[in-house]
């Protein structure tokens, strides 16, 4: 059975970065037919957070995420243990007792000599006695993965052909001094025995993928799965997505009124060779294709991700925003303004200027025009001939045409220079407020 999985940790909000990583998970999973493990990787004890967890599955779900198989890594510490003690059993787990300072000054004696900052292995060296001392001295031991001869190698379904040589990598340790797993070793274990077949991450985790593949075949008889690496997102100058300072997180996008369908249908085509386009999940998968996607890293640009988002709110009927619109929206308010949006927040920017009260804007020599404005308003009954109606009416009593009639209009009527079309937004204001806001002017 094929199966992939996103496998984030609850310390920090997610960003787009790995809310991309999610989403092609989830689209190759579907297109596939696969099935897709939600895996918490919730060992960092000291940096993982209940809130950055619930939000985590908040986020995924706004977005239209979902999953088949759900596992915390905190729940599966004795059987990490217990794969740990096989491969210490087998020589390939080992300890080391040197501190942080003495391997820096083996790192640095091997930079001065321009050599790679490569573990010596000389742990591998200390005699049971030795050992016995070290750890009646009060040193705890740290285990070390020893790697295999030669290179590690694969085909990457995004990045191609690659290949390490496993002599330039350290030894990664696996097991810290106090006892708890690291990433690269609990990740290859859950990989293995939840039968994951292909693993989609970005592309940072490439130099990890190698270790990950000889750690895969000590501790496993089946093929590693397959691997594809996406080119990380940057930001606007270039710089690296971090969620550690909360850039770009899902969070502040839904806090400025982004769209989830925006986002997925962005985040879908970035770094593909296809336009971002305003498609539903369901296109988004049928069309999806890792193929499509390239090496070079994709920058995010929020003014695409803004124009995308307008497209999918013009685009949307009232039902689907009344609880989100100011209450006393209407039907016909939403038609009205809808297509002058490009968030949703700023629905109640425009539901003051046709409902509530502003400061009469300065319209110096434009005003003129204001006292012949009031004199030929129409009564009401008003609906979206009105506009013109009166406009006509004013432009035959003053002469006033184009920018001359409508702009003083619009100004004093909406405090705004532009917005939406002035025919649907008289209705909404009313005779009495159209009144009310003219006669500010002093007419």
């Amino acid at each position: 059975m094929t199966k992939l999985r996103f496998a984030p940790s609850p310390t920090g909000y997610l960003h787009v970065g790995n809310a991309r990583t999610a989403l092609v998970n989830f689209l190759a999973a579907r297109q596939l037919g696969a099935r897709l493990l939600l895996r918490l990787d919730d060992t960092d004890t000291e940096r993982g957070r209940p809130e950055y967890e619930q939000a985590l599955y908040d986020d995924l779900r706004w977005l239209g995420l979902d999953w088949d198989e759900f596992a915390r890594q905190s729940d599966r510490l004795a059987r990490y243990a217990e794969v740990a003690e096989i491969l210490k059993a087998s020589g390939r787990l080992y300890p080391c007792f040197e501190n942080e300072d003495e391997l820096a000054a083996k790192r640095a004696a091997l930079v001065k000599r321009k050599l790679p900052p490569v573990y010596d292995r000389a742990a591998l060296s200390l005699t049971a006695d030795q050992r016995a001392a070290a750890e009646a001295g009060g040193k705890r031991p740290y285990w070390r993965f020893k790697l295999s001869e030669g290179a590690a190698g694969w085909l990457d379904l995004v990045l191609g052909d690659k290949r390490i040589r496993l002599g330039t990598v350290s030894d990664p340790v696996l097991i810290r001094a106090d006892g708890s797993p690291l990433y690269t070793f609990t990740s290859v274990v859950d990989d293995v025995d939840f039968g994951i077949t292909h693993i989609i991450r970005g592309e940072d985790h490439v130099s990890n993928t190698a270790v990950q593949i000889d750690l895969f075949q000590a501790i496993s008889n089946a093929a590693p799965p397959r691997f594809a690496h996406l080119p990380l997102i940057s930001g606007g100058e270039g710089e690296k997505l971090s969620k550690r300072i909360g850039s770009i997180s899902l969070k502040s996008l839904r806090k400025d009124g982004i769209e989830p369908a925006a986002i997925t249908a962005y985040l879908a085509r970035l770094g593909t060779n296809k336009d971002p386009a305003p498609l539903p999940l369901t296109d988004l998968i049928a069309a999806f294709s890792l193929n499509d996607f390239g090496r070079s890293p994709p920058r995010f640009d929020a003014r695409q991700l803004l124009t995308l988002n307008a497209k999918f709110l013009h685009a949307l009927d009232f039902e689907a925003v009344r609880d989100r619109l100011p209450p006393g929206a209407t039907a016909e308010f939403w038609a009205a303004i809808r297509g002058n949006l490009e968030l949703l927040t700023e629905a109640r920017a425009w539901f003051e200027v046709v409902y509530g009260a502003f400061p009469a804007p300065d319209l110096g020599a434009e005003a003129a025009i204001l006292p012949a404005a009031l004199a030929s308003l129409p009564p009401e009954p008003w609906d979206a001939a009105t506009w013109k109606t009166w406009t006509a009416a004013l432009g035959t009593a003053t002469g006033a045409k184009g920018r001359a009639l409508f702009h003083p209009l619009r100004l004093a009527l909406t405090g705004e220079t532009q917005g939406p079309e002035m025919a649907a937004l008289l209705p909404l204001i009313g005779r009495d407020r159209v009144v009310a806001r003219l006669r500010g002017f002093g007419v």
